[in-house]
């Protein structure tokens, strides 16, 4: 069985959500995952920020607008009588639990229904569609299987344990379509997977019934080896392994998930990155397999924060970098890149929440520097330890911009380079000249 995610795009339209079946194959068996119609997302999130601020009034209006777009969006889906009344109960149903909110104190549990409104309306509503022109499946409901501990960690053995058994209830049936970035929490509450969860949804699935192969399709054509809306020229990457997509969707490329790679490369489950606008490209083939002696891909990753942490305390001062990282690790603010030096350490970070409580706690061990408004470049390939000549070309390629940090040999894919981010188009620029 294959698990084959759909965007927001390739749903965001009545159009485009016909168009889906010049992809999905109903002969074959297969779990559809689907994302919110694109802006709804948005649009929920507003409306959560307008309950949050008490203001009522604008999240009744913003309700009654997102309502009216889905009105339109079904009469333009459903064309028969029987299914667009069908369509019509399930709108009414979903904006009632948005309108109903207001009688409720508000907190974050109710925010979370909210935002998984989006995802249960564009599932449901092709559920209905497809059975208006007669192609049998069946509705899965994500909130039955998908599930997070304590830590917010999906659950894989709870998604096989529970999600099995609904798929034997229907076995006659080879289409399954369900709900991604929505899940339950650990106190079964209505939670999600954070924003592009859709893809996380979609390899956890994969995980969770071993399924032969997970296809993430979205408006372009693989994972290209630039950023396309940057630099000219770029061109998708045929294929790629599982830790060089890792880095690449950790380190800014928008077309995968960061976490998403991480079940399917457990159980070595093949990922294909497709175009729902162009079926026929070949697209990018995620595998344990990587292409040898070849840098792959630059990707960039914005709004970092390099913090700098000086001390004559800690030459030969053993446990200093723990005392560091434990300031960083009790705010629960990961750290992207380090750098070491005899007398300083510099991290970078990409959350700011508690800067101020973590640059009070550092200011106990020494001086601390920080600088905003970077840009982490990273450079994904073959850069093994016995490799010679790749590191040089990178950065000869940006020898004329400034660099903050540098980050090479913690990981046989990656050289991380941090720039101020005036800087950061130049160097895409650059690098992509000069590498490919």
């Amino acid at each position: 069985m294959k698990v084959l995610k759909f965007g927001g795009t390739s749903v965001g339209s009545p159009d485009r959500m016909k168009k889906l079946l010049d992809i999905i194959n109903p002969a074959e068996q297969q779990i559809v995952v689907l994302s919110a119609v694109s802006g709804t997302t948005n649009s929920l999130v507003e409306i959560g920020q307008a309950y949050l601020a008490g203001d009522k009034q604008k999240a009744a209006h913003l309700i009654t607008v997102l309502k009216d777009k889905y009105e339109v969006f079904i009469k333009e889906l459903l064309a028969k009588p029987e299914f667009y009344e069908q369509g019509k109960e399930v709108i009414d149903y979903h904006f009632r639990v948005l309108s109903g909110l207001a009688n409720d104190l508000f907190t974050p549990i109710e925010d979370k229904i909210i935002l998984a409104q989006g995802e249960l309306l564009s599932t449901t509503l092709y559920h209905i569609y497809l059975k208006e022109i007669g192609v049998p499946n069946v509705l899965l409901p994500a909130l039955e299987f998908m599930k997070t501990d304590e830590d917010s960690e999906p659950i894989v053995d709870h998604i096989t344990s529970h999600l099995t058994p609904l798929l034997e209830q229907h076995k006659d049936n080879n289409l399954f379509i369900t709900q991604g970035y929505i899940c339950r929490n650990v106190f079964g509450e209505v939670d999600n997977l954070r924003r592009g969860g859709s893809d996380y949804t979609a390899s956890l699935i994969g995980a969770g019934i071993r399924s032969e192969e997970v296809q993430i399709w979205t408006d372009i054509d693989g994972m290209h080896n630039n950023d396309p809306r940057i630099v000219k020229g770029t061109k998708p990457i045929a294929q790629l392994s599982f830790d060089e997509a890792a880095e690449l969707a950790y380190f800014g490329a928008k077309i995968l998930h960061p976490q998403s790679v991480f079940p399917a490369q457990k159980y070595k489950i093949p990922v294909r990155l497709l175009n729902t606008m162009d079926p026929q490209a070949q697209g990018t083939l995620i595998t344990n397999d990587s292409e040898k002696d070849k840098i792959k891909s630059i990707a960039a990753k914005d709004d970092i924060t390099a913090v700098k942490i000086q001390s004559s305390r800690m030459l030969l001062a053993h446990g200093f970098l723990r005392r560091v990282f434990e300031v960083f690790e009790r705010y629960k603010t990961s750290i992207d890149m380090i750098t070491t030096s005899e007398v300083a350490v510099s991290v970078t970070i990409d959350d700011t929440t508690y800067l101020g409580e973590i640059t009070k706690e550092l200011a106990a061990y020494g001086s601390v520097d920080i600088d905003v408004n970077h840009t982490i470049i990273c450079v994904v390939g073959d850069f093994g330890a016995e490799k010679h000549g790749y590191a040089a070309r990178v950065l000869e390629a940006i020898k004329h911009i400034p660099l903050r940090m540098i980050s090479y040999g913690g990981s046989d894919h990656n050289m991380s380079l941090l720039v101020k981010t005036e800087d950061k188009v130049e160097a895409l620029r650059s690098l992509h000249n000069r590498l490919f």
